[in-house]
C-alpha cells in the first residue's frame, strides 16, 4: 500500500505572490506546464507590468521627496530676499506635482493590467503531481477489492428510484428543470441520514460545525478562486450580485478572509453541510444520467487552515478520514492522485475518491481532497503570526468532500439491491430508522 506521506516532500511558501513569480520565473513556467498552462508570455507580461508599476512608484516617491525639500527651502529663500530663486523653486514644485500625477496614473494603469493577468494564472502543482492531460493519466494510489454480487435483473439507481417511488427526476424537471431531483419518503430520509452521519463523524474528528449562507458575494468567490475561473459554472443572482455556492468550501474558507491568525490557533478545522449549485454547462450524454451529474446536490465539506509546515500532514489525515467514511459505508473505492491536466485551477495537489456503482459498471467520483497551499490565502489575505514574530506569513488552506451525496447514494442503492428491496448499510440504520427500502 502506498502511503501518502511518502510523496509530501516539497513545500512551497507564499506561492504565486508577485515576488515569488519575479524571483522564480523559470520555475513557475516549468511547473505551470504540468497543468498544461504553456503561455509563458503571460508570466513575462506580469513581470513587465510589475516593473512598470515599481518604476512609476519610485518616480512618484522621488518627486514627492523633492517637493518636500523644496517646500522647506522656498520659505527660507523668500525670507533671505532671494525672490527669483524662490519663484523658480515654486515653478519646479508645480512641475513636480504634475509629474507626480502622471506617475500615479501610470502606477494605477500598470497595477490594473498586472491584476488582470495574475488572476488568470493557476496555482502551481506540487512536485508529486504527474504530468498528463486528462483523467486517463491520473495515478491509482490505493483502494479495496470488495466484490459486488448483483441479483438477476439488477437496475441502475434511476430505475430503482422509480420502482420503489423514493427518487423522482420527472417531478424535479416539472418543478425546476433537468438536474434537480426530488427525493421522497425513505429516499429523503436516507439523504438526511447520510448528512447527519457525515457531520457527526467529522465533529468526532475535531471539526467545528458551521451552517453558512448559501449565497456569497463576488469577493468570496474571488477569494477561493471560483471567480473569475468558474464564473460560467455558478448561478448568479444579478440584481444583488450574489452567487449560489458551488460548495461549502467558499463561505467556510472565506470566514478567514482578511484575518491574521495566531500560529497557536492553527489548524482551524471546520465542517459544513450545504446544498450546492452548479450549472454544469456542457455536460450531457449517457454518463450524466440520474444522480451522476445534477445541478443541485447535498454535500458535507471539511476545511482546514493550516501552518505551511504542517499542511501536507493535514492533507494525509484528511484523506484517511474520508477513506474511513467510505469504508464504514461498505463501498468499493479507490483513491486517485490527479495529474496536472485534470486538476482544478486552485489546487496544488488533489486526491479524488471514486466508488463503484455496480449496476452501471462505473466508477463515480464522490470526493476531492486538496491542498491549495497559499494560493487561496494570498487572494484572501489570510495570514498568521508566530509567537514573538512581528512578520506575518500566508497560511495554507485545504478542503475535501466528506462526502458528496449524489454518487454515494447512487452506489449505495445499486450495490445493495436485492430481490426483496435495497438494504441500508448497518452504520446508517440508527439515522434512518429502517433497514430496507422496498
Amino acid at each position: 500500500m502506498v502511503q501518502l506521506k511518502e510523496i509530501f516532500y516539497f513545500i512551497y511558501s507564499d506561492m504565486l505572490t508577485i515576488n515569488f513569480i519575479r524571483e522564480n520565473r523559470d520555475f513557475v513556467v516549468s511547473r505551470l506546464k504540468v497543468k498544461n498552462f504553456k503561455d509563458s508570455s503571460i508570466i513575462d507580461s506580469i513581470i513587465d507590468f510589475d516593473n512598470q508599476r515599481r518604476s512609476a512608484q519610485k518616480k512618484a516617491d522621488d518627486a514627492q521627496a523633492e517637493m518636500n525639500i523644496l517646500a522647506k527651502e522656498i520659505g527660507k529663500l523668500f525670507q533671505s530676499g532671494k525672490t527669483a530663486e524662490a519663484n523658480a523653486a515654486k515653478e519646479r514644485t508645480a512641475m513636480l506635482k504634475e509629474s507626480s500625477k502622471e506617475f500615479a496614473q501610470k502606477y494605477e494603469d500598470a497595477s490594473a493590467k498586472l491584476n488582470e493577468l495574475l488572476v488568470l494564472v493557476p496555482n502551481l502543482p506540487h512536485e508529486s503531481v504527474p504530468e498528463g492531460k486528462s483523467a486517463e493519466d491520473n495515478q491509482f494510489i490505493r483502494g479495496n477489492d470488495i466484490k459486488i454480487s448483483l441479483p438477476e435483473g439488477a437496475l441502475p439507481h434511476w430505475d430503482l428510484g422509480t420502482k420503489y417511488d423514493f427518487l423522482d427526476f420527472d417531478l424535479g424537471t416539472k418543478l425546476t428543470g433537468a438536474g434537480f431531483p426530488v427525493f421522497k419518503g425513505k429516499g429523503a430520509k436516507l439523504q438526511r441520514a447520510l448528512i447527519n452521519f457525515f457531520l457527526d463523524e467529522n465533529v468526532k474528528a475535531g471539526y467545528r460545525e458551521i451552517l453558512p449562507p448559501l449565497m456569497v458575494n463576488a469577493d468570496s468567490g474571488f477569494g477561493t478562486g471560483q471567480l473569475p475561473d468558474k464564473e460560467g459554472q455558478m448561478y448568479h443572482c444579478q440584481i444583488d450580485n450574489f452567487y449560489l455556492i458551488p460548495t461549502a468550501e467558499v463561505p467556510v474558507t472565506n470566514i478567514y478572509r482578511d484575518v491574521i491568525l495566531d500560529a497557536s490557533e492553527l489548524p482551524c478545522k471546520n465542517t459544513a453541510y450545504t446544498p450546492c449549485f452548479r450549472r454544469e454547462a456542457g455536460s450531457y450524454g449517457k454518463d450524466v444520467r440520474g444522480l451522476n451529474r445534477v445541478h443541485q446536490f447535498d454535500k458535507v465539506e471539511i476545511v482546514q487552515i493550516a501552518h505551511p509546515e504542517k499542511s501536507y500532514e493535514a492533507l494525509e489525515v484528511m484523506v484517511s478520514h474520508v477513506e474511513s467514511l467510505v469504508i464504514k459505508l461498505g463501498l468499493p473505492y479507490r483513491i486517485i492522485r490527479l495529474c496536472g491536466g485534470d486538476m482544478s485551477f486552485t489546487s496544488a495537489l488533489t486526491y479524488d475518491f471514486e466508488v463503484y456503482a455496480a449496476a452501471q459498471g462505473r466508477w463515480l467520483e464522490v470526493s476531492s481532497v486538496s491542498n491549495f497551499e497559499s494560493f487561496q490565502a494570498n487572494r484572501l489575505k489570510l495570514r498568521f503570526k508566530d509567537k514573538g514574530d512581528k512578520k506575518t506569513s500566508l497560511a495554507h488552506t485545504l478542503n475535501g468532500s466528506s462526502l458528496a451525496l449524489p454518487r454515494i447514494v447512487a452506489a449505495l442503492l445499486e450495490n445493495n439491491q436485492t430481490p426483496e428491496g435495497i438494504i441500508i448499510p448497518e452504520i446508517l440504520r440508527g439515522f434512518t430508522g429502517f433497514d430496507m427500502i422496498n
